[in-house]
């Protein structure tokens, strides 16, 4: 694992949180790692723009069999009574040892555009890849978002149900004492203690599920689980007047810049030119060849050597129609290329709609919970005041303090929602998490 940043000790922003989990993240890291994949595989493809030279150390054991071979083919006799041959001076031998070096080159002089498509579906899926990365980044800062917003609204929800405790703990103390005195029923103290195990158990499963948001930002972010982040609050609520961008315009926005739209084109671009590479694998090639030999012999011959200049022509006639079906499967390759990117274009537009329109939503909802969190505020410190006085019914301040307590859940709801679908919104897009603020209309 690697060495844990050192910002990691003070209260973190959303901001620097991101800038570490780009670090951290095990994703970032894979999506480097293929684009560097991609540029190898860019840099073989392009290996045929230069000759191929090869160098080749031989020893070869060889008896001459005749004048053709290129050695003396005189004889004499040896002791047994056979005919050997003999080499320059008379000295007889039978098996020649011939070594030495061998340098070949070869370069493909025309292919009929073989080389030219694999190396354009090269560029395409290298360019892919790249996008690939800046998606898996972009990816990676959604995920920390949305893990942030949903850590801080737990905590402001945890926050929220203390309070609600708090307020029915008071309510169950009034009701006691108004029994005591003869001014409540016991039912009347049933149901405030009811209403405090509720509370508490709203609180204890709020809590669980703080816990639960934090050991997973700690993961997004490329930490232990059970890493404690300390996290700096938002300093401001958020502009949702400001929003007015039109959906025809966001879609446009997206479709020129999220790059796995982008990518899925380049793959699809890819695929089309890798079978166009191999309909051209069928076709005639001509290629150069050159060679040197330094032939060197182990008794008195002299050392030859040998030059060799060609010009092949290959010429494809037959392979099983096994180039027939390469290029088909190809073809259909290419085809679900560009299948999964019109899945990517139709799935672009439907992230798009529905953020925007869950934004939307969202705004007017944190509109509606201002004034609602206003008025049960005071109708609950009404109806605390009517039963403290002895006039009120511990139903009406039991139900003033729900009231209350939703109105304020659902205004920490509707922040978190607008958050979440602000940041959903940018994500479909391809963008940072503030141009949605920055390109409104006047």
């Amino acid at each position: 694992m690697q060495a844990l940043p050192s910002e990691l000790d003070g209260p973190l922003s959303l901001a620097q949180l991101t800038e570490i989990a780009l670090k951290l993240n095990v994703r970032t890291r894979q999506a480097w790692l293929q684009a560097r994949v991609e540029a190898a595989q860019y840099g073989i493809d392009h290996a045929g723009d230069f000759p191929q030279i090869n160098g080749l150390i031989s020893d070869r054991i060889a008896r001459p069999i005749s004048a053709t071979s290129g050695f003396p083919n005189s004889t004499t006799i040896d002791q047994s009574g056979n005919s050997v041959p003999v080499a320059a001076g008379g000295r007889p031998y039978s098996i020649l040892t011939q070594y030495g070096p061998t340098l070949s080159l070869s370069y493909v002089l025309y292919d009929s555009g073989k080389r030219a498509a694999d190396k354009e579906a090269t560029g395409y899926r290298i360019l892919a890849a790249n996008l690939a990365q800046n998606r898996a980044l972009q990816d990676v800062a959604f995920q920390v978002e949305q893990a942030y917003y949903r850590v801080l609204g737990l905590e402001q929800l945890v926050g929220a149900s203390r309070v609600s405790l708090k307020n029915f703990d008071t309510a169950l103390d009034a009701s006691k004492r108004r029994r005591e005195s003869g001014l409540a029923t016991a039912a009347d103290f049933y149901r405030a203690e009811t209403q405090v195990g509720q509370a508490q158990l709203v609180l204890s499963r709020n809590e669980g599920e703080l816990s639960k948001a934090r050991g997973l930002l700690a993961v997004t972010v490329g930490l232990p689980v059970n890493y404690s982040l300390k996290l700096q609050p938002m300093a401001e609520r958020p502009q949702v007047a400001a929003i007015t961008q039109s959906m025809d315009a966001l879609l446009t926005d997206a479709k020129a810049n999220r790059p796995d739209l982008v990518a899925a084109e380049a793959r699809a671009r890819a695929s089309r030119a890798t079978a166009r590479a191999e309909s051209k694998a069928g076709l005639p090639s001509l290629e150069f060849n050159t060679q040197y030999a330094r032939q060197n012999y182990t008794n008195a011959l002299t050392a030859q050597d040998a030059y060799f200049f060609a010009l092949n022509l290959r010429i494809p006639i037959f392979s099983g129609f096994a180039d027939t079906y390469r290029v088909r499967r190809r073809e259909e390759e290419a085809k679900i290329a560009e299948a999964a990117r019109d899945q990517i274009y139709t799935q672009t537009e439907q992230d798009v709609w529905q953020a925007y329109f869950d934004l939307q939503t969202a705004a007017a909802s944190i509109a509606s919970s201002t004034n609602l969190i206003k008025s049960a505020g005071q109708s609950a410190d009404a109806a605390v005041a009517r039963y403290g006085a002895g006039v009120g019914s511990l139903l009406d301040l039991i139900t003033a303090q729900l009231d209350d307590t939703n109105a304020k859940v659902q205004a920490i709801q509707s922040h978190l929602d607008w958050y979440l679908a602000l940041a959903r919104l940018n994500f479909a897009l391809g963008a940072s998490d503030s141009t949605v603020l920055k390109n409104k209309t006047p």
